[in-house]
């Protein structure tokens, strides 16, 4: 038979078939786009987030709790003016029944007597811009002593100089309401080393002034009746901050809460963005 002339060498066609196979995908981009995800971020980024948004939410709560405590305090205080004033003796059965805090802003009618041996005068009481004092002093009710703030008194340029007081002495029957002490915070602690009557205080502070005095004070201060006409300026609040102001600083916590998580955010892809433009750039070099 005659020989085949059939070549075993591939057709052009089939060729550039094979030669297109083999190359790489034209259509690839050489780099992936930037793309936003969970591993994109800095674990220790990510905690300083969590932790500084989670701090200014719970302060913003905690002044919105704030505000409703006022307004329910508020609220009844309201109602306890309508009320009929008590003797000490029945607010102290009310105290035994209920929670310690009830008879907190209760009207009471006291009937004591005044020790004029020991006056407190309470520090850096500011009234129109000027800076005084506010005077307690103790009153013994049968078997009981309880401290009454008597007002406001104007204080000295010199600090070193007390306003002259003249203490009450003596039986005396006067209105007021009760309070507990709200304790802020001590810079440092009262020390009263050297005890000089009248004596200047920074704080209230009843189981101090316990030993100081060498009787046991009741765990709340009686306000005098602002309609009374004992004692010096009564110029008090029973609520010195009011509900709209800690709303204010519950939308000032939620606002910076809200801008924090936003910043944060926007700062991690734009720094994803440029570590991936970093790369690329590294990789086309």
């Amino acid at each position: 038979m005659p020989s085949s002339n059939i070549s075993n060498e591939p057709t052009p066609h089939v060729q550039m078939v094979r030669t297109q196979s083999q190359e790489p995908n034209s259509h690839k981009p050489e780099s992936s786009k930037f793309r936003f995800s969970l591993s994109n971020i800095n674990p220790l980024w990510l905690i300083l987030t969590i932790l500084v948004f989670s701090a200014l939410l719970k302060l913003g709560s905690w002044q919105n709790d704030r505000a409703l405590e006022k307004e329910l305090r508020l609220e009844r205080i309201s109602e306890l003016k309508q009320q009929k004033a008590i003797s000490l003796s029945q607010v102290l059965l009310l105290a035994k029944s209920h929670q310690p805090d009830y008879i907190n802003d209760f009207p009471v009618i006291i009937n004591g007597s005044f020790d004029p041996k020991f006056v407190f005068l309470h520090d850096n009481q500011v009234n129109g811009g000027s800076l005084g004092y506010r005077v307690l002093q103790v009153v013994q009710v049968g078997e009981h002593a309880v401290l009454v703030n008597l007002g406001w008194v104007q204080g000295s340029i010199n600090r070193q100089e007390l306003p002259d007081i003249t203490p009450f002495a003596g039986k005396i029957e006067f209105r007021g309401n009760i309070r507990f002490v709200e304790t802020g915070i001590m810079l440092m602690e009262q020390k009263f080393d050297n005890k000089q009557w009248p004596l200047r205080i920074q704080q209230i502070e009843l189981k101090k002034f316990s030993q100081l005095i060498d009787l046991k004070l009741l765990p709340f201060v009686v306000y005098l009746d602002k309609n009374e006409s004992l004692g010096y300026e009564k110029n008090w609040q029973p609520i010195v901050m009011p509900p709209e102001k800690h709303r204010a600083y519950a939308f000032q916590w939620f606002s910076l809460a809200i801008a924090w998580i936003t910043l944060m955010i926007w700062a991690t892809i734009r720094l994803g963005k440029n570590n991936h433009e970093n790369t690329n750039s590294s990789d086309s070099n």
